[in-house]
């Protein structure tokens, strides 16, 4: 697909025939995402997604020939890689600047893509007829983040997965972020968070088993990326990844890796993800 497939929002098909009534978070809005996708923000400048998803998806098995979404997709990062692997990948977002983005980035780099702006609260599909939807930081924005997963479960062929990636409750980034949502400083608007216990919950609520868990830490750090932010506000402008020494980043692995064998290290990730399966 060479051009951008527009699907307006407050039209997306409704293949059950209900209500068409969507719940969004109170202070939330679409021109918060079509301001933070506006092509004037270099993609440069924006910090690339953790190779997290990427790695979930990989380990269900081959990619190649899965009819894959990605929802809320953002830049799509995500999903260039998949289709690299030969998914049949669609990029959906109800924010033009996002899909503009993502056809941009396509067009530089001589792939087509299948574009969809629509609405996570009534995808434009039928039903069971995806092998896997997954996203990256959406459910926060939402009041009732139970009827998106329904939405993720109707689209998914039985067997098939559905991956949910959001902020992990238990972790500094969660204090700072509310104490800005107060101030109305948050560059999302309201946002939540979640624990494991609490995602996987939701997944049985709407008939998905959850299969797996996984959890990450922001790299880099929250520390250095929130120094970063103030350092911006009197023109001293930090590099947006560090400079590390090959031994350095060797140790912080092998560090990395014995502590995810602990009981505790999911209290410590920065993001969590729970796999789900719909029998």
């Amino acid at each position: 697909m060479d051009r951008l497939t527009a699907v307006p929002a407050d039209r997306a098909l409704d293949r059950r025939g209900e209500e068409k009534t969507v719940v969004r978070a109170t202070q939330h809005s679409r021109q918060v995402w079509e301001r933070f996708w506006d092509q004037e923000k270099p993609i440069e400048e924006v910090y690339a997604n953790s190779p997290r998803i990427v790695e979930q998806i990989e380990k269900l098995g081959p990619v190649a020939g899965k009819w894959i979404l990605e929802v809320g997709a953002g830049s799509g990062r995500d999903g260039f890689l998949l289709a690299e692997q030969g998914g049949r990948v669609i990029f959906l977002d109800y924010a033009i600047n996002s899909l503009t983005l993502i056809q941009t980035i396509a067009q530089r780099n001589g792939r087509s893509v299948a574009l969809v702006r629509g609405d996570a609260f009534r995808l434009p599909f039928k039903e069971a007829c995806l092998d896997l939807v997954y996203h990256q930081g959406l459910l926060e924005h939402f009041t009732a983040p139970q009827k998106i997963l329904m939405e993720n479960r109707r689209v998914l062929k039985v067997g098939g997965h559905a991956i949910a990636d959001v902020p992990q409750r238990y972790h500094p980034y969660t204090l700072v972020k509310h104490i800005l949502i107060a101030m109305n400083r948050w560059f999302a608007g309201w946002e939540t968070e979640f624990s494991r216990s609490q995602l996987e919950r939701l997944f049985r609520k709407v008939d998905l088993d959850p299969v797996g868990f996984y959890g990450d830490w922001m790299r880099p750090s929250f520390g250095y990326r929130a120094m970063r932010e103030l350092l911006k506000k009197i023109s001293v402008r930090l590099p947006l990844y560090p400079a590390s020494s090959p031994l350095g980043a060797k140790l912080r692995l092998k560090a990395a890796e014995w502590f995810r064998r602990s009981r505790w290290a999911h209290y410590t990730y920065m993001d969590i993800g729970v796999i789900g399966t719909r029998r």
